[in-house]
């Protein structure tokens, strides 16, 4: 059952934002409401009721509710990939997904509006263009990644599309269960995985006489 984004009694005011800090306050105030009331609970005096703002400046800055869904969808995704280790960039193995669990221990709302609007969109399919289009965004990191951590030329498509679901289903895990140790050590075993992979290209390579990758 989710938590109601009306504020509870005794809770204290948001400051007041100044009008030049803008899109960003706005956008993760949108997360937040829907993270804590589903995306019935969107919308514009909501969202500036949880920034400290008035309802004219979210007019202002996004025009259209489903401009500011689209553009939080957008935001959300961009803040998980950049605050996890999805793609480190260094082709280690040890270096994959270090820190997942205290990404979603350190922001779950963000994580949480993800899902809401992954669910919504089997009732609003017009939602589904853009997820779609930017959990790509996750499928292309992870395949990055996987080419430098492989031979070969790393994961195919569907290597890569169980490999992300391993990890969404993990932060989903946690996100309801809690527990972020078991977060750690299920990333542990994915990364023993890995491992054998890359172990069986090497074999191959010296079995064919080829330099593995």
């Amino acid at each position: 059952m989710t938590a109601s984004a009306e504020p509870s009694e005794g809770r204290e005011p948001r400051r007041r934002m100044n009008y030049g800090e803008g899109r960003e306050a706005l956008l993760n105030a949108a997360v937040r409401v829907v993270a804590q009331g589903g995306l019935r609970k969107l919308t514009y005096r909501a969202v500036a009721q949880e920034a400290g703002t008035t309802h004219g400046l979210v007019v202002h800055h996004f025009g259209s509710r489903d401009a500011l869904i689209e553009e939080a969808l957008t935001h959300a995704i961009r803040t998980s990939l950049n605050t996890s280790a999805l793609e480190p960039g260094t082709g280690k193995v040890a270096d994959f997904s270090v820190g997942l669990s205290e990404m979603v221990t350190a922001d779950p709302d963000i994580q949480a509006f993800q899902y809401e609007l992954l669910l919504e969109s089997r009732r609003r399919p017009e939602l589904l263009p853009h997820l779609r289009a930017l959990y790509d965004e996750y499928f292309d990191a992870t395949r990055r990644e996987l080419a430098r951590m492989l031979p070969g030329g790393g994961a195919d498509r569907p290597l890569t599309r169980l490999i992300f679901a391993a990890l969404d289903g993990l932060v989903l895990h946690q996100l309801v269960f809690g527990d972020p140790g078991t977060t750690d050590a299920a990333i542990e075993e994915l990364r023993g995985l890995l491992r054998l992979l890359d172990a069986d290209g090497d074999t191959a390579a010296q079995t064919s006489g080829e330099t593995p990758g």
